[in-house]
This record gives structure tokens, sequence and C-alpha cells, in this order.
């Protein structure tokens, strides 16, 4: 133990006294202190080494020299906001452009996957003129109260289900009620957003977009059937399906890549990409990789998405600019 370093007891005691208990431990039975870590690995405050397989935020690594490099370059230039104009973003946003398909080509730059969804939920809302969501069973999208409402994960055991939000059920071919088995799953579980959306319908309800973890992670790291989102997204990819569809319904379809985006799921970029490449969501939301875990988030949008919030004449900025002037530098 560094000698500038209290013993652990001593930290656990403060954080006791003055950190929320709702900010909980890993292992809270015996936590682990960690004083640093480097690429796959953590050390705590003995210097013992452990293999880092549940961090989800550093994509390349704990303390990756290029990143390091890139953050103090820039911590010595620039820290400002989006107000101001810099190559950096807008190269970093041409940069992203490349990865994804022509159609997301709207960029909006802020600090958290939680600021990511809750934009896309208010970008969603305007484009459509709607109120609810659809959302997956066990779905996580963010901490913010616009976030808890359309996580199941969370709001049962909070205040409930809003009357403006709508739970499918999660397609999981392994334990859910379609499996591998099942001659067609993806239709399987689509026809069950198509009933939930119906059911909504009936009610005098207006979905304004479908909101979905490309692969649902706080779920179980469910991988859903190939073809899923593109029959949930627009029914004209089969005659068998209803017209009540999420596009059909006038919604949109949001894909969160916050866990699993920038290569995480190894045989592409992006997640949603496992679906075929013909499906293109409409909105695509960022963070966590993206800075390896410094704050910076993104939403990709297509033109009319876009064009529909900047309508409203609301200026929207934010403050996450200083990761993405290194995120747009050299380094990589």
């Amino acid at each position: 133990m560094a000698a500038d370093q209290r013993p652990k007891a001593d930290t656990l005691a403060l954080r006791q006294r003055l950190i929320s208990s709702s900010c909980r431990l890993f292992f809270p039975e015996d936590p682990v202190k960690i004083v640093r870590a480097q690429g796959q690995y953590m050390y705590d405050e003995q210097g013992a080494e452990y293999i880092d397989c549940i961090s989800n935020v550093a994509h390349v690594g704990h303390c990756h020299p290029l990143v390091v490099q890139a953050a103090h370059e820039q911590n010595q230039v620039l820290n400002t906001n989006s107000r101001y104009l810099h190559d950096n973003i807008v190269d970093y946003a041409q940069r992203l452009s490349e990865t994804l398909p022509e159609q997301l080509c709207v960029f909006y730059f802020l600090n958290s996957g939680s600021e990511a969804n809750d934009l896309a939920l208010r970008l969603a809302r305007h484009y459509t003129g709607h109120q609810d969501v659809v959302v997956l069973d066990h779905a996580y999208h963010g901490h913010l109260s616009s976030l808890i409402d359309i996580s199941p994960y969370k709001f049962r055991n909070l205040d409930g289900q809003k009357e403006w939000v709508h739970v499918a059920p999660l397609p999981d071919t392994y334990r859910g009620p379609y499996r591998e088995d099942h001659p067609n799953p993806a239709m399987a579980y689509a026809n069950e957003v198509k009933r939930v959306v119906s059911s909504a319908q009936e009610k005098g309800r207006k979905i304004a977009a479908f909101f979905a973890e490309s692969l649902p992670s706080v779920g179980g790291q469910i991988i859903p059937p190939a073809g899923y989102f593109s029959q949930v997204a627009d029914p004209r990819v089969s005659h068998l399906l209803c017209h009540r569809h999420i596009r059909k319904a006038g919604g949109v379809f949001v894909a969160d890549e916050i866990q699993v985006g920038f290569g995480r799921v190894g045989k592409h970029f992006w997640a949603f990409q496992l679906q075929g490449k013909d499906f293109v969501p409409d909105i695509v939301t960022m963070g966590k990789s993206i800075g390896n875990g410094h704050p910076v988030a993104c939403v990709a949008a297509t033109q009319p998405v876009a064009r529909a919030f900047e309508a409203t004449g609301v200026e929207y900025f934010n403050t996450g600019c200083w990761a993405l002037h290194w995120c747009g530098s050299d380094q990589r």
C-alpha cells in the first residue's frame, strides 16, 4: 500500500458515512479496493492482480497509452462545449458516419449514455408527435427519470409501469417462449410486438418509438433472432405481419448501442448489423466504449428525424466535448 493511501477499512468506513448506500459496491461483503488498472488487469492496494471481467466501459483496455496520451495533450489545449467550431468534432462525426448506414448522418454529442437515450426519446417524440414507447422486458436504458420509466429492470422496483410504456417479451430463443427449435422465432417474437402495439392502439395510445438494446445486455446477453428487428420495425418485410408494427404505427426504431457498440459483438461494428445489412434504425445511441469510459456519448439520427427536432427552434448543446476533441484526433 502506498504511503499516501488510507487503509481499506478506513476508506470503507468513510464511504459508508459519506456515500449513499444506493451507490452499491461490487462484492459488498468484502469490497475490493482498486487503486490502478492497465489493459485487462486491475490492482488492489496490496498489489494483487485481477483480470477485469465485469467492467463495461474500458473498450480498449484500462489506461490505453494512446488514449492517455490523447487526453493529456487535449487537456493542455482546450476543454469547452459544442458551441465552438472545431475540426476534431466534425472529423470524428465523419469517421463515425463511415461505420453506419448512410441514412444515419446527423450527430449529437453528449456526456453520457443516459443523456443519449433521453435525447433519442425527445427526438422520437418530436418527429412522430406521439408519446408512447414500446420496450423489451428486462430492459435498462439509463438512470434519468425519463429512462427509468422505459426500463422494466428498474421501474418494477419503483413506481411501476406508466400508461405510456408498453412491454414486449424479450426475444430470447434460449429460455423464452419461442426457442431455437421454433420454425420462425423472429416472426413469433415480432408478432408479440404486434400484439403489444395493437393493444395500445385499441386504448387510443400512439406509439412514438420502439427502444431496444441491439443485443440486450442487462437482460442476459440475449442475441435476438436474425430478422427480428426488421420485422418489428417495418411490417412490409413480410405480408404475414400486421400493419400495426412500429413504423406503420407512426413510431421510430431506436437502437441502443451504448453497451454493445463499437465492435463488441465481434462480427460487426454495430450490434444491430447482426440483424442483416438491410436493417437501418431511425436513431442509434452510443456511450461507454465511445470514449473508453470517459464522459462522451452520441446520438446518430436520420435527416427527417433531425430536421423535425430542429424545427422546434430549441437550441441543443452539450459540454461533453472535451473527450470529443481527443476522440477526433489522430490517436486511435
